[in-house]
């Protein structure tokens, strides 16, 4: 089971408990405007989309990691590595992906998780491409991309 650690935070495969907590950060209209249509997300969303980044990653030995903050155990949203597959024509690809909770929004934790999942994708799995993929996120996502 892969687990990486930051100075931070910790970055890990999902558990049940998560659930409810992602559900918390995908039911804030402020987060989820960002996001595909802006629709926000009830728990059975939310179960379906982390059963499907749990599938990603038996796939394909990569995925979004649960994002713990160290200090103190709190959930605080997802960062990770995602095939694009609604970008054919990109592929093959992986692109980095991220949401966080809002109280987590400006403390640069998007970043030093996203470092961490680029640096295992290209270290530990070995991959040789990776692109950004602007989706109109939070008004910080090009802050966070460009680093």
């Amino acid at each position: 089971m892969v687990t990486l650690e930051t100075p931070r935070l910790i970055l890990r495969r999902w558990r049940e408990e998560d659930v409810a907590l992602m559900a918390a950060v995908n039911a804030d209209p402020e987060v989820m405007r960002w996001i595909g249509d802006g629709s926000v997300r009830d728990e059975r969303q939310t179960r379906d989309g982390i059963e499907a980044m749990e599938r990603e990653w038996d796939a394909h030995g990569f995925g979004l990691f649960a994002v713990e903050i160290r200090s103190t155990g709190q959930m605080a949203g997802f960062t990770g590595l995602s095939v694009p597959d609604f970008m054919p024509e990109l592929l093959p690809a992986v692109e980095v992906g991220w949401r966080l909770g809002r109280s987590h929004w400006g403390q640069g934790l998007a970043t030093e998780a996203a470092a961490a999942a680029v640096r295992f994708g290209f270290e530990d799995r070995r991959l040789e491409r990776r692109i950004r993929a602007d989706h109109g996120q939070t008004r910080d996502a090009p802050a966070v991309r460009d680093r």
